[in-house]
């Protein structure tokens, strides 16, 4: 099946919905998380990625970041927003963004709801169940509370991260009504790149997002395969990977606080890799 897409920067899902395939992580950025959300989007990325998590995602600095380029034109259709409903455990007992005593269905309206507070949106692009739980019943229960976001216009496509079984991915497939359109996954050789997942994301069209794809592999950076051809294009190791992951039909999360770092990762869509370089850097995904 060949993905379809909106143009080279995009990839159009299964839901129909547009999604840039270099998107704005803000994990872990804290106080300083509007500052490099707004610097991020003022450099040109038009994906960006948070949680309602207080955990690990400010999610206000998000909303107040993009309060600020709204002000200097940058519109709110022009941005893809995504955020995620993180189960309990996965909370900070001591800081959790909705009531832990009420269902999870209730859990995940509440969270939402703080979520467009936060965000000072109306509507998201794209919301993400943050893993799946153990049991697939409450991972089923979680799933039907976004499907009725969805049904109310609240949420355009909905998606799951840290899932890395694919017969449990395929579980919640097969007994979605709102089928997932997003995967959103840690890319490293622990999980074998996630192969055998991505196949089925690319059978159903669902797009998948890498997350921590550069820190977690260093080894590929600084394989002769990657770095002669970064040589040979004037570009970095980096850029060459994500331009291979991108060519591939994937999504790249990244989250770099580095001025200089965005500019070379958007500038990635300057360059296109021929089939034999693609194939000689996927040698190195095994």
């Amino acid at each position: 099946m060949t993905r379809a897409v909106a143009d080279e920067r995009h990839i159009l899902t299964a839901a129909g919905v547009t999604v840039p395939q270099l998107i704005y992580g803000t994990a872990w950025k804290k106080e300083r998380t509007a500052e490099l959300v707004a610097q991020a989007l003022r450099a040109g990325f038009r994906g960006i990625d948070t949680a309602c998590q207080p955990k690990h995602y400010h999610e206000p600095g998000v909303g107040e970041a993009l309060a600020v380029v709204a002000r200097e034109g940058v519109l709110r259709s022009d941005i893809f927003l995504q955020t995620k409903f993180s189960p309990l455990r996965g909370q900070d007992p001591d800081n959790v963004p909705y009531d832990p005593s009420t269902s999870i269905e209730q859990q995940v309206q509440q969270s939402f709801a703080v979520s467009l507070r936060n965000l000072g949106v109306d509507t998201l692009d794209s919301l993400i169940l943050h893993s799946p739980y153990p049991e697939d019943s409450d991972t089923l229960e979680a799933w039907g509370a976004m499907e009725r976001l969805f049904d109310q216009g609240l949420v355009r496509q909905l998606g799951i991260s840290n899932c890395y079984e694919p017969k449990r991915f395929e579980r919640l497939w097969r007994a979605a009504r709102i089928k997932p359109a997003a995967l959103q996954n840690r890319f490293h050789a622990k999980t074998d790149y996630d192969r055998v997942l991505r196949a089925l994301c690319r059978n159903k069209n669902i797009v998948y997002q890498s997350f921590w794809t550069l820190t977690a592999n260093p080894q590929i950076l600084a394989a002769p395969s990657v770095t002669v051809i970064a040589e040979k294009y004037g570009r970095t190791p980096a850029q060459v990977f994500f331009r291979y992951l991108t060519q591939s039909g994937m999504a790249c999360l990244t989250g770099t606080s580095s001025p200089e770092h965005m500019a070379q990762d958007l500038a990635i869509f300057d360059f296109c890799l021929t089939a034999r370089e693609g194939e000689a850097i996927g040698a190195q995904l095994t």
